[in-house]
């Protein structure tokens, strides 16, 4: 669940991140939370991040997929794409984030797809669409970020 593997990145930004001396791929890996959830971010531009995520081993007792499962990989596609954004010289740091779940899954994986409502100098706002394999939604989700100067880390 926690190989390796390329995100697609539009080549003008990977030449912007490494000529700041940046591994963007790595840079926007699904973290350690997203890895141990099995999330794959498999296309990422500020206009479009897409990911996804098995649905078995982020179940809930039910056996339906756990929502905040579904809120992990909402932000995580939100962020990337915030982060885009913002570019090189800015952090995206999430500081609202509401799902709606629409229906269950069961098994399989479903994809999220995140693109912009709001691309401020401050803040950006992702909708996240997650579906499962017949393309039926399950969960609606909407992220706001924070963009700070990436040399203004502290609170």
């Amino acid at each position: 669940m926690g190989e390796q593997h390329s995100v697609k990145f539009p080549q003008e930004v990977l030449d912007e991140y490494a000529s700041l001396g940046v591994d963007l791929p790595s840079l926007f890996s699904a973290g350690h939370l997203g890895t141990r959830m099995g999330v794959q971010i498999l296309e990422a531009s500020a206009e479009r991040v897409v990911g996804t995520m098995p649905v078995e081993g982020n179940t809930q007792p039910y056996g339906l997929l756990h929502g905040g499962a579904s809120a992990v990989l909402a932000e995580t596609l939100g962020s990337v794409g915030a982060m885009l954004h913002g570019g090189a010289h800015k952090l995206a740091v999430g500081v609202d984030l509401n799902c709606t779940h629409h229906r269950g899954a069961r098994s399989g994986l479903v994809t999220g797809v995140a693109t912009p409502v709001h691309r401020g100098r401050s803040t950006a706002t992702y909708e996240i669409v997650i579906t499962d394999e017949q393309d039926k939604r399950v969960c609606t989700a909407r992220l706001t970020c924070m963009l700070r100067d990436a040399g203004n880390s502290t609170g």
